[in-house]
C-alpha cells in the first residue's frame, strides 16, 4: 500500500491543526468571557436576590427545576418563571405546596417565611433579566 503522506508531513498537519484549533478555542473563550458581564448583570444583583439564590441553591431546587436549561427536567424552568407568572403567583404557589391535586407532581413544603419568599422572588426576577441569547429554546410553540 502506497503512503500518501510521510510521517513528517502527517505530524506537521496534526500539529498545525492542533495549534490552529487551540488558538480558535482561546479566541472564542476570551470573546465569551468578555460578553458575560453584559449578559448576566451580576453587579446589579441585590442583597435580597443573593439571599434568594442561596435559598434556591441550598434547597436543591435544580434537583427538580431547570435554571436557564441547567438542572432536572421534572418541574418547570425557573429562569423565566417571573415573566411568565409574576411575583404574587410565585409566592402563593410555593405557600400552598404540596397542592394535593391528584395526578399532579408535588413540590415539598419548605416552610419559607415571607422574607424568604420575597428573596426568592427577587432572585427569580433577577434571573428573568439575564440575556441567555434565546436559551433554552421555547419548544412549546
Amino acid at each position: 500500500m502506497k503512503q500518501i503522506f510521510s510521517k513528517a508531513m502527517a505530524r506537521n498537519i496534526f500539529l498545525g491543526s492542533a495549534v490552529f484549533f487551540l488558538v480558535l478555542y482561546v479566541a472564542l473563550s476570551v470573546d465569551t468571557w468578555g460578553q458575560i458581564p453584559q449578559r448576566d448583570h451580576a453587579a446589579d444583583m441585590s442583597l435580597s436576590a443573593q439571599r434568594g439564590k442561596y435559598l434556591v441553591d441550598s434547597n436543591n431546587c435544580i434537583g427538580c427545576h431547570t435554571i436557564n436549561g441547567e438542572g432536572a427536567y421534572f418541574a418547570p424552568e425557573l429562569g423565566n418563571v417571573y415573566t411568565r407568572r409574576g411575583p404574587d403567583f410565585i409566592k402563593a404557589w410555593i405557600r400552598i405546596q404540596p397542592s394535593g391535586v391528584a395526578g399532579r407532581r408535588q413540590m415539598p413544603q419548605f416552610h419559607f417565611s415571607n422574607q424568604d419568599l420575597d428573596d426568592i422572588t427577587a432572585y427569580l426576577k433577577w434571573l428573568s433579566h439575564i440575556d441567555t441569547n434565546g436559551w433554552p429554546p421555547n419548544i412549546q410553540g
